[in-house]
Order: structure tokens, then sequence, then C-alpha cells
């Protein structure tokens, strides 16, 4: 499984990724939103996972990018791994078309079941094989 993390914060990039290696999960990194759409672009990835706050642009503004392509990249499963904790922020992360919302700090748990449950709910191949990291 490939997965792009859009974050800013290059410890939280190198938290995450460890989880993430520990289920065999290959991840790729960008540290703004405009990077992590210039890698879309070109690159092929089963899933995102994308911070909000960032500097150029940030994740909302990238999600609403992502689901306004014209191709296949416009569906991929998007995941934002959040600080913030407002009483609307996962109401409007899924609004500007974030499939799920998990807070940080992040657990093993969460995002595995996280990448797990959004990959099932779109019945995609590998969903329960990753649930397992």
């Amino acid at each position: 499984m490939r997965v792009l993390f859009v974050e800013d914060n290059d410890v939280n990039r190198r938290v995450v990724k460890e989880m993430l290696r520990a289920g065999d999960v290959d991840m790729y990194e960008a540290a703004d939103g405009v990077t992590g759409l210039e890698m879309i672009e070109v690159g092929d990835y089963d899933l995102i996972l994308m911070d909000l706050r960032m500097p150029l642009m940030d994740g909302m503004t990238a999600i609403r990018h992502i689901r306004a392509r014209g191709d296949h990249k416009s569906a991929l499963p998007v995941i934002v791994i959040t600080a913030d904790d407002g009483p609307t922020i996962d109401r409007d992360c899924l609004a500007a078309g974030a499939d799920m919302v998990i807070h940080k700090p992040v657990s093993m748990t969460s995002l595995f079941g996280a990448i797990g449950a959004t990959l099932a709910q779109r019945g995609e191949a590998g969903g329960d094989a990753v649930m397992l990291g």
C-alpha cells in the first residue's frame, strides 16, 4: 500500500512513518498542500493522510482540489489527521471531501483503524490487512 502524508511537521511525519512501516505500508511525504497536490499529479497512491494547518495551502483547500480533479485521482481516499478540535471540525472536513477524521495525538490503533475502515467502506482490497498493523 502506498500512502501520501501531507503534513508540515517533521516529527509528526516521522512518527506516522514508523507506525505505517510496522504495517508494511510505504509512506511518501509532502510538507504542504501545494507539494501534496503536485505529488498526487505525478504519483500513484492508495490513500492520502492530510493535516489541516500547513503553509502555502491548508488541508481543506487541498482536499477540495483533489475532489475537483477530473480523473480517477479525485476519488482517492483522504483521512484528515488534525490537532484541531473545534465543534464543527469533523463535519467541515467531511463536507470538504474527507472520508474520515482522526485527532492528534495519533495512535497505531486509531491510524490503522481509520485506514482499514476507510478502505472497507469504499470496498477496496486490503482494508482488513492494514487494520492488523
